[in-house]
């Protein structure tokens, strides 16, 4: 008879003295846990969901090995409560035991095998010096630059690495100096780890990605980092249909760190609190925003202490054109086509973005015909990089062109 979806889930004692099993246990690889699950205990995809109150399309997608990485000290405890981990199990998995007044003569081996996880792993993260710092930010860097030109899926494996040595390097790291540059890192690379999960609609991951990246930046002290990931943040609220509380979070942080932030990063804050006034509607709005933008922003595409912010006149009419889209500025033409003719070729995802929004425009300009090129190149680089956010607008404006054409 086959076992409910509510019936707790038993293996057989043996089964937690497997290697595979406590290899999976101390790596934390809850894909090869799961599977372990399923073969020794007969248990379903569906019954493990209720057992660790994971949502089953999640549960399969850790099956398949395509779930991001869970970070959570919560959701570790759901998944050793509703596993029926023992105590010795909880512990290679990280978690303290329940029966902490049990002898613990038997489990002296993983005691010392927790002691001499952690000597090691002090030991490596004790090998960082400024040199090697220097080495992660320029592969972190690298990712940035492939990411604009490819998108996330295709470096998904290489950003999974850098996120993870970064994380155990800075997570053992213990000089004060040190910890520092890696969590300013850290905050870096979770930040664009999160501008990809928005770019493929993973936006739950996208938003645990930024909270990752607000804790480093505040450990690493340094305003500039933290406002910019914080106001990146706000963007999932866009996506999520919540721009009113998007549009507050990012004035918050404008309000409290335009003083104390690069000038080039207060051009970003207040376009981006342009663009959340523009879904909003509130064009009196949109526009001061832009204008305060505008008054700031300063000569050159980027500056050497932010890598991870580029905005020049070229990236701002991209922005201030997708801003006024929304309003029928019949200025928007052309500061689409300026943003256009100014991208230097590396930025297809961007690109994707411009020719869409120039798209609208010349439909909004009564020029189906013209805008046809544009979408037809827009879902060319959309599917290159693998931009599913960008996708969907593509494919909405390419109806609303054949509808124009009567097709």
């Amino acid at each position: 008879m086959r076992a409910s979806a509510f019936e707790p889930i038993k293996l057989p004692p043996s089964v937690w003295e497997r290697d595979d099993m406590r290899e999976s246990l101390k790596n934390r690889d809850i894909t090869g846990l799961f599977r372990l699950v399923a073969k020794y205990g007969g248990a379903s995809q569906v019954r493990i969901a209720t057992a660790t109150e994971i949502a089953q399309p999640r549960v399969n997608k850790i099956f398949k090995g395509t779930a991001g990485p869970i970070e959570e000290l919560a959701v570790f405890e759901r998944i050793a409560t509703g596993l029926g981990l023992p105590d010795h199990a909880r512990m290679l998995l990280g978690l303290a035991p329940l029966d902490t007044a049990s002898p613990t003569g038997d489990l002296d081996d993983e005691h010392q095998e927790q002691t001499d996880e952690l000597t090691a792993r002090l030991e490596a993260a004790a090998t960082i010096d400024d040199t090697m710092v220097m080495i992660l930010r320029t592969d972190t860097n690298n990712l940035r630059l492939q990411d604009r030109r490819l998108g996330s899926v295709a470096i998904a494996d290489k950003m999974r690495a850098q996120m993870a040595q970064i994380e155990r390097a800075h997570r053992h790291a213990i000089r004060p100096r040190i910890r520092a540059q890696l969590a300013h890192l850290l905050a870096e690379t979770a930040s664009l780890a999160g501008w990809q999960a928005i770019n493929t609609v993973a936006l739950n991951d996208a938003w645990n990605h930024y909270e990752r990246a607000k804790a480093a930046a505040r450990e690493a002290d340094d305003p500039a980092v933290l406002a910019y990931v914080s106001g990146e943040q706000a963007y999932v609220l866009m996506d999520l249909g919540r721009p009113a509380e998007a549009a507050e979070l990012l004035q918050y942080i404008h309000t409290t760190h335009r003083d104390r932030v690069p000038a080039r990063l207060r051009t970003w804050l207040a376009a981006a609190e342009g663009e959340a006034a523009a879904i909003l509607g509130d064009e009196a709005a949109c526009r001061r925003a832009l204008d305060q933008a505008a008054a700031v922003l300063p000569e050159g595409d980027s500056d050497p202490d932010m890598p991870y912010l580029s905005i020049n006149i070229h990236h701002f009419a991209r922005w201030r054109g997708s801003c006024l889209l929304r309003f029928g500025d019949p200025g928007t033409v052309e500061d689409l086509r300026s943003a256009l003719a100014g991208m230097d070729g590396t930025y297809n995802r961007a690109e994707a973005g411009v020719r869409c929004d120039l798209g609208h425009a010349l439909l909004a300009a009564g020029e189906p015909d013209a805008a046809q090129p544009h979408i037809h190149r827009a879902k060319q680089l959309a599917t290159m990089t693998g931009a599913r956010r960008q996708r969907r607008r593509i494919d909405e404006l390419s109806r609303a062109v054949n509808r124009a054409l009567g097709r």
